[in-house]
């Protein structure tokens, strides 16, 4: 498990930087990482506004480990230069891109933050919502030592796809696992898109575990009432543990013996069982550690 997959991103909330009500209560909610939004969800008119908000809520802190993400504007705006400036030193963990396409794009950023003064703990992450994104998702993934996520755009892709939203989501599998192999094949995480029906309970949590299935760590959210599904169907649950637990032991104990080959209930265990059941543990170990502090 590489550092960048470590930490939990079982839920990541979305919150408008023009909101301050927003900002404060999510010093209180239980989400593992929270995107103070300067893009989408703030209007042209309040993108200032809002990127001063942002650094308020920064410098006054009380997030505790949640994982503090900046959606800046894309950088071909008025405002996206600004916005990394601005924000490069503010004590976020990290930066996300909007509509990133290649490499370039996301070296671009990286020089800013440079020039910005950004410390080397400052991540970089990119939206995958476009066809040439998710095309590219390869060399995105690879371009650079900052980037630690890849973040589904999913509702602006379906729009660029000209598909449709569909319960099972076969419009967008295709790039779903396309963006997946990308993160898994250079050792990023890698979260879900957001699902839009805030009324569909049912169609969020087949999405949530739709979405585990498929390999991705998390879900984005937009309201802060889906934070306990996503936070359920993302963790390993106490029998996966429990399970876990029992599959490190049995190969430490045969390499203590020097056996070749290890047993456990009849099923053979592989290294691969074992690298699995470690990112299992050491996610459940981070997931109560920060329990524990809320």
């Amino acid at each position: 498990m590489t550092l960048a997959t470590a930490r939990p991103r079982r839920s990541v909330l979305y919150m408008p930087g023009s909101n301050t009500r927003a900002l404060e209560k999510g010093r209180g909610l239980p989400a593992d990482a929270l995107i103070l939004d300067l893009e989408d969800a703030v209007a042209p008119d309040a993108k200032l506004e809002a990127r001063g908000n942002i650094a308020e809520a920064l410098k006054a802190g009380g997030y505790g480990k949640r994982e503090i993400i900046v959606r800046v504007n894309a950088l071909d705006t008025p405002w996206g230069k600004d916005d990394v400036a601005a924000l490069a030193t503010s004590g976020a963990d990290a930066l996300l891109l909007p509509k990133v396409e290649s490499a370039a794009m996301v070296s671009e950023l990286e020089g800013l933050m440079r020039d910005a003064g950004a410390p080397d703990g400052l991540a970089i992450m990119c939206m995958m919502e476009t066809p040439r994104g998710i095309l590219n998702a390869d060399e995105i993934a690879g371009a650079s030592q900052r980037l630690t996520c890849l973040v589904m755009g999913t509702s602006d892709l379906v729009k660029e796809l000209n598909a449709a939203h569909t319960p099972e989501r076969l419009p967008v599998l295709t790039s779903l696992s396309l963006c997946v192999l990308a993160a898994r094949a250079h050792g990023v995480a890698i979260v879900d898109g957001v699902h839009l029906d805030l009324s569909d309970d049912e169609g969020f949590a087949a999405h949530c575990r739709q979405g585990k299935d498929l390999g991705f760590d998390g879900k984005t959210l937009i309201h802060p009432k889906t934070i306990a599904v996503a936070n359920e169907v993302f963790a390993p649950s106490e029998a996966d543990i429990a399970q876990a637990r029992r599959i490190i032991e049995a190969h430490a104990e045969a390499t203590r013996q020097g056996q070749g080959v290890v047993v456990l209930d009849g099923k053979l265990i592989e290294n691969l069982h074992v690298e699995t059941a470690e990112r299992s543990v050491a996610l459940a170990e981070a997931i109560a550690a920060m329990s524990a502090e809320g």
